[in-house]
């Protein structure tokens, strides 16, 4: 089905060519797919194929989704905003807040400071690497797996059973989830509450971001919401197991991802938080200033890293900030002029050839 404009566009092409990426994508790739545009006080949403394969379905502007690793800058704008109220500082070092934690196979929590957590210069495995994890999460042993809950403490001590990445005054960059595993139980340590309810009251109930939860441990995803599809990976699992036979993965514990990933929200209210952080809204100039000073990637051109924000240089010469995120049968991402002033948000209910950055450079390039 091609994609199907709702709202009211503004002043413009109607943004035909966002339509037209979106369609490719899903015509490509996974079932269905849907984005949403703020520009100042205009919108613009638009969808394309199917929400659910065996409904017949079609995709929601309301739609509710996992938005995978776009939850990392919600749980950095959190640490800057403790670090502005003199909570803890970026340079504590991991030590300081979570002793003994990080140790082991080369790492050391006394030599990382907070700040390389968040902009992923730490050096620290990421958990999400471990072949046994993997084949638990990604293979087809995810559907005997599906409803396990990981600990924080277990995704730690599951990463420091590798050595390290690389030592973190190596001034290199490599993302890493359990970096915000590990954020996630500093900002718990430093307030005294699980992150999630530090996000619900200093972000998402200020916002009104009402349709934006963190499940902990809940396999579902909220209505109105449609359903999410991944071809699981046969290889990881086994011999003889099949591949590429698309499966509905709807269902699952998020606590495999846990501050690393594990929200739920739209595209209208991830619209509505990235264009609050960039405008200033949500944090201090020198907090802004951290979060904005960004780490090159290495063999990535035109792509750089600051705290809990990806920024991209366009082909068309325009720059934008946001963050993508990936989870089973969800890809998802957010990005924003710097400003804050044009911000683009969109999902794919599949997680196989997604080529979102197609319609980021579609929305802000035209073309």
């Amino acid at each position: 089905m091609p994609a199907a404009a709702s709202s009211a566009p503004y002043a413009g092409d109607g943004h035909r060519a966002t339509e037209a990426a979106l369609d490719a994508v899903v015509r490509d790739g996974p079932p269905g797919g849907i984005a949403a545009v703020m520009r100042g006080r205009d919108t613009w949403e638009g969808r394309a194929g199917l929400a659910d394969l065996s409904t017949g379905r079609q995709p929601g502007a309301g739609d509710r989704f996992r938005v995978g690793s776009i939850t990392k800058t919600f749980v950095a704008t959190v640490m800057l905003e403790l670090e502005a109220t003199g909570k803890l500082s970026l340079d504590d070092t991991v030590d300081r807040w979570l002793p003994g934690l990080v140790e082991g196979n080369g790492h050391d929590g006394s030599q990382i400071k907070l700040r390389q957590l968040l902009d992923h210069t730490s050096g620290i495995y990421s958990y999400t690497d471990d072949a046994d994890f993997k084949r638990k999460e990604f293979s087809t042993a995810f559907l005997r797996h599906r409803y396990d809950t990981w600990t924080p403490e277990q995704i730690v001590r599951l990463a420091m059973t590798h050595q390290p990445t690389f030592a973190p005054d190596s001034k290199q960059w490599a993302y890493s989830d359990t970096n915000y595993v590990l954020a996630g139980m500093v900002i718990q340590k430093a307030t005294g509450h699980p992150y999630a309810r530090e996000i619900e009251q200093r972000i998402l109930r200020p916002l009104h971001l009402d349709s934006t939860t963190l499940p902990g441990t809940r396999v579902r995803v909220p209505g109105p919401s449609g359903r999410a599809y991944s071809k699981l990976s046969g290889e990881l699992a086994g011999p003889g197991e099949p591949n590429g036979v698309m499966y509905d993965v709807t269902e699952l514990n998020p606590s495999l991802a846990g501050a690393a990933g594990e929200m739920i929200s739209t595209t209208r209210d991830l619209n509505r938080f990235y264009q609050a952080l960039l405008s200033g809204r949500l944090l201090k100039k020198r907090q802004m200033k951290e979060m904005f000073t960004a780490v090159s990637i290495s063999g990535v051109q035109g792509v750089s890293y600051g705290l809990g924000l990806m920024k991209r240089a366009l082909s068309c010469g325009i720059e934008v900030w946001g963050h993508n995120g990936g989870i089973q049968g969800s890809i998802s991402q957010t990005m924003a002029t710097t400003d804050g002033g044009h911000v683009l948000s969109l999902n794919f209910n599949g997680d196989w050839n997604v080529h979102e950055q197609q319609v980021v450079r579609a929305e802000f390039c035209g073309a």
